[in-house]
């Protein structure tokens, strides 16, 4: 009776389910976990890759107000104030008075200084009537806002694959750490059962150092597997921006969703509506078209409406200076003046060596090239979803074939344990079929993150990727 207990003890440690021991190794954090829709609202507010992509997008909108002020009026003030200094110097000749045949005559210098200031206030505006690569300039600006709210969805779309890549990262190493644990503990009681029937004299030396050497082993894998948690942990923390974040647990039994639509067909005529990606090529394609069209505008002409008016504070004083006698000052002050002037200025290009020419040609290529990128957006946006499609529809069979393999390798361990006992099986036998069992089932849980990140980057790639589509996965998780 002691015998047979003793040979029972590895065929109970070899059917412990890994839904146990995860349910052992996450009961104390179940509490603080958060889902993934909660992770990604914290990752909106700290990626510093998305929040330059939000900024990169608002920016895009003052750059187009910028453009649009080509449209307005522009009005300037300018005041100024001028003073002029003027000197002279001249002689004047008199006689002395004297009664005499031939009087004497008197050379008296004069200095006459002159100071006059003159201050002007003028007001001007000017509003263009015609000019066509303002017009076009202002057409570019508002497409480049387009490109940076694209830009800016293909940002959130990112932020999203990368987070649920990172959180599954974490659950596919957990799961592996268990998986690990779990078959170090079923060695461990292999170990011992081996030990004892060695001692009783029921089993050689050899089952007990070949269960020895898999424990060895399997510690060499839990270091691995703990360090491997530890480094996707901290992927994890430093996406969020928080200290030890905590993901769900598939809720189980584990039910994933069908690919909607299932015609590859169906996701790739609407990625070419909805890809952002080729919607910054169609947009570029359309910003070079304008500016082959703002090129040829420089043959055009240009009409522009300006008026003025100025104001004009003249005031002056004058000095005169007549030898020794003394000076005289003279202060003047003419009256204030009003100007006013409204005209229509036309400026008509006649030759600019062949400048207007070369520049045409120039972004006709570049049109040509924004052409030759739309076709390889579309091009590389349609294999990306099938390949994306035919991804997740291989993942979800694998699924399906592992779901199988593991209902077989549990079977397959308790016959096997069943001959041990009998004396049929040996101790490797057991232990190869308690390796292949765990083996099975991380591979399946793996196989199942898979699925679930691989759907989310075939919304991506077909443009269709929303927040809203992480409520959906968080369907899948345990509360």
């Amino acid at each position: 009776m002691t015998l047979t207990r003793r040979l029972t003890l590895p065929r109970a440690a070899g059917l412990t389910p890994l839904a146990l021991a995860l349910a052992l190794g996450f009961a104390a954090s179940a509490a603080q976990a958060q889902s993934l829709k909660e992770l990604y609202d914290a990752a909106r507010g700290y990626d510093a890759t998305y929040l330059s992509a939000r900024a990169l997008a608002d920016s895009a909108q003052y750059r187009a107000d910028q453009a649009a002020a080509l449209r307005l009026p522009t009005v300037g003030l300018q005041a100024s104030s001028t003073l002029v200094r003027a000197e002279s110097d001249s002689e004047s000749t008199s006689p002395t008075g004297l009664a005499a045949p031939a009087p004497a005559r008197v050379t008296t210098p004069t200095t006459t200084e002159t100071r006059t200031t003159n201050n002007q206030v003028v007001l001007s505006a000017q509003q263009s009537l015609f000019n066509r690569a303002n017009g076009v300039t202002i057409e570019q600006a508002e497409r480049a806002v387009t490109i940076a709210q694209a830009q800016l969805r293909s940002a959130e779309q990112d932020l999203i694959v990368r987070l649920s890549q990172a959180y599954f990262d974490v659950l596919g190493a957990q799961d592996t750490l268990n998986t690990v644990q779990a078959s170090k503990k079923a060695i461990s009681e292999q170990l011992a059962s081996a030990k004892r029937n060695f001692e009783v004299g029921t089993a050689t030396i050899t089952d007990t150092r070949e269960a020895q050497a898999r424990f060895d082993l399997s510690l060499a894998q839990e270091l691995a597997a703990d360090n491997d948690l530890r480094v996707k942990r901290l992927a994890l923390d430093q996406l969020v921006g928080r200290t030890n974040a905590t993901p769900r647990q598939l809720a189980l039994p584990v039910a994933l969703p069908p690919v909607a639509p299932a015609n590859v067909d169906d996701w790739v005529t609407g990625a070419e509506t909805r890809s952002p990606t080729i919607q910054q090529a169609q947009l570029n394609l359309e910003i070079a078209r304008l500016e082959t069209e703002k090129a040829r505008a420089g043959h055009l002409p240009t009409v522009a409406l300006g008026a003025t008016y100025s104001r004009t504070y003249p005031s002056g004083t004058s000095e005169t200076t007549h030898g020794t006698s003394g000076a005289f000052i003279n202060s003047t002050r003419a009256g204030n003046s009003n100007s006013a002037t409204l005209g229509v200025t036309l400026n008509v290009p006649l030759f600019a060596g062949f400048s207007v020419q070369n520049r045409i040609k120039e972004t006709l290529s570049l049109e040509e090239k924004a052409r030759n990128d739309l076709d390889a957006a579309r091009r590389g946006v349609s294999q990306g979803t099938r390949t994306a499609f035919y991804g997740v529809q291989s993942g979800q069979a694998q699924v399906k074939a592992l779901e199988a393999a593991e209902s077989s390798t549990k079977l397959a361990l308790e016959a096997t344990q069943l001959g041990y006992k009998v004396g049929v099986r040996v101790n490797l036998d057991v232990l190869n079929a308690q390796t292949q069992l765990f083996t099975t089932q991380r591979d399946l849980a793996k196989a199942r993150y898979d699925v679930i990140v691989n759907s989310l980057k075939l919304r991506q790639v077909s443009g269709q990727l929303q927040p809203e589509d992480l409520q959906a996965t968080d369907a899948l998780l345990a509360p």
